[in-house]
Parts: C-alpha cells; structure tokens; sequence
C-alpha cells in the first residue's frame, strides 16, 4: 500500500500548488467483510476528483458528499458505511475523513524514506461511533519523527482513542534484466501494480528508459556493474536476456544480495543448466539464495503471448511474496484475506 499513499501524497502536493484543498479518507476499522482492509485511503480534492479508492466503487460516492462538511469546517470526522445492504460484503465501515496539509517538514522527510527505501508508520487516531470527534486524526511516525498530516494535533494522553497502525515497508521495486519485447510487457504490466520498475540492459543494447512504459530507472551496464544498493528484501528480479551465458553472469553477480524472489525464463531443463553452472562458479552459495530462484518464472495458467506471460510472472511473484499457494478464490472456504 504505500506507493498508493505516495501517489495521495504527491497528488495533494499539485493540488496545494494550485491552490486546491484536500481531504483524505482513510478505512479505520472493519467489523465483519468487505472489499479491501483497514488501511486503504483515498485522496478528495475539493473540486470533485478523487485520487485512489477504498472499495469497488459505492463507498466513494458517499465519501465524497460526506467530504463537503470537511471541506467547510476543517474538522476531522468519522463516517459509517453498512455494507450488508448495499455491498453483500457483511461489512461495517469506519472511516476517518480529515482535512490533508502536509507541510515541507513532512514532505522533506517522506520523500527521503522513500528514497533510502526505510520503513515508516501511519497511525490513525479514531473512535468507532459517527460525527466530528475532538482529537482524531492521522500521523506519520518517520525515523521517530511524528508528523500530523492534518491541521489537527492528536492528543492521546488526555483523551481515550483507539488507534490503527500500519507499518508501511518501502515501495515495492521490480528489476528486470533484459531489454526485448517480453521485457516491455513485464514492465508495462509491472507498474500497473505500483511497482517501482528497474530495467537493466546489456551494454550493446540499443534501447533506453523512452522505449519501457512505467519504467522508472535504465541502466545499461554489465553484470558486474550492478550495484547491490539497488536490491533489497523488497524487491523482485526477473532474468530475462534470452542468452544463457549472459542469465548466469547476472546471476553470480546477484549472488552476494538478498532480494525477495528471482525468477528465471526459459524451461526446466535450462533451469537445471544454469543452476548446476551457477554452483560450480559459486559453490559457497547459500541455500536461502538458492530457494528463491524460480524457473521457469511465472504460474501455470496457460500463459502464451507476451502480456499473458507477464501476467503469469507478476502473478507468482505476488504469491510468493505473500506466502500464498495460488488457487481459485470460489474454492477457499473462509476468509480470503490473512489478518
């Protein structure tokens, strides 16, 4: 979730700009289902647009209306939504509707944790009953800094609130290694996600960041020049440079970093090859390292054409990343989210 509050951020910034107020909406509590969990936001501009969503598209409008008293008084409040009678969700939800300033302090200090891929917290200070309540509102704990996004100063200590917490990890980052067709699918798909999006070329190759939608970074550099800054437990490699010799010295350069996954084209057998040569160049090499290298990367849902491939790839990078065992959500009894 945090490179949909980085987009709420950044939106509100070019709001303010132009002299436009804001209005953050923020999913507090939940008693029973509902289409997404406490934590998801969403951003109103006082002219009407909304920046983000809390649900699958009801909600927002009555969100919206309720906006307008906030928008004239300043005041934070909480609203309801029931979405047994208009969702089918078997949901009630809490949220807490504020008036959004983040000040250059804030600004300076987000944009930098976001830079330095840190970890920060957002904590919301709410009451589960309807109407404006004194004292509620939002901070963001940076480097424990407490910043107060809203014109509103939370008082806790003389006032009984509940609270919800979320620890909000760096962006997550994909790097795709190599520069063909496939590889500008991936990426396209990849920040459709949110993702931050790295592609890395090889040296030779005539290509640059104009030739991948979404991407954020480009480099064209040898395996040896990767720089192991780039890589983190929040992020995810695919190799893709359809040439053997190439996916394994990527591979060794990549064995002394600790990303989240590593996923390798191509079938079984040229997994098996270039594992079996990855070891004998690296025969130190950790089993955890060894645990995250899938390949072929993607799952098995009859994937064909480039954008289906994609699909495919992102779909088990997700799984993995989550701890899933991929199957159909109609033959999960129970619960579909993990609290």
């Amino acid at each position: 979730m945090t490179h949909e509050f980085k987009n709420i951020v950044e939106e509100a910034l070019i709001a303010k700009s132009q002299g436009i107020k804001s209005v953050l909406a923020s999913v507090v509590a939940l008693d029973g289902s509902s289409y997404r969990r406490p934590g998801v936001r969403m951003l109103i501009l006082e002219n009407g647009k909304m920046i983000g969503a809390v649900s699958g598209g009801c909600v927002e409008k009555e969100i919206l209306l309720q906006s307008e008293t906030v928008f004239k008084t300043d005041e934070a409040k909480i609203m309801t939504y029931d979405g047994r009678y208009r969702l089918g969700c078997e949901g009630v939800l809490y949220i807490l509707i504020e008036p959004f300033r983040p000040n250059e302090s804030f600004t300076n200090a987000f944009n930098k944790c976001l830079e330095n891929r840190n970890n920060f917290v957002i904590q919301s200070y709410f009451e589960k009953k309807e109407g404006v309540i004194f004292g509620i509102g939002t901070q963001v704990k940076i480097n424990n800094n407490l910043f107060s996004i809203s014109k509103n100063i939370v008082k806790t200590k003389e006032h009984t609130l509940s609270v919800f917490k979320q620890n909000m990890p760096p962006c997550f980052k994909l790097i795709i290694i190599g520069a063909e067709h496939d590889a500008v699918q991936l990426c396209k798909y990849g920040a459709l996600t949110g993702w931050e999006i790295t592609v890395i070329s090889g040296v030779s190759e005539a290509k640059s960041i104009s030739d991948f939608v979404g991407a954020k970074n480009f480099y064209a550099i040898s395996p040896e020049q990767i720089d192991a800054k780039l890589i983190d437990n929040q992020t995810a490699i695919v190799l893709m440079t359809h040439n053997f010799a190439n996916d394994l010295r990527y591979l060794v350069a990549l064995k002394n970093t600790d990303p989240n996954y590593i996923g390798v084209l191509g079938p079984v057998k040229r997994r098996e090859d270039l594992l079996s040569q990855f070891i004998e160049y690296c025969p130190n090499v950790e089993d955890d390292f060894l645990d995250i290298i899938h390949g072929p990367a993607g799952l098995n849902i009859g994937s064909e054409t480039p954008q289906e491939i994609a699909i495919s790839i992102l779909s088990e990078i997700l799984a993995f990343t989550k701890k899933r065992n991929p199957k159909s959500l109609s033959k999960i009894n129970g619960k579909i989210h993990i609290d």
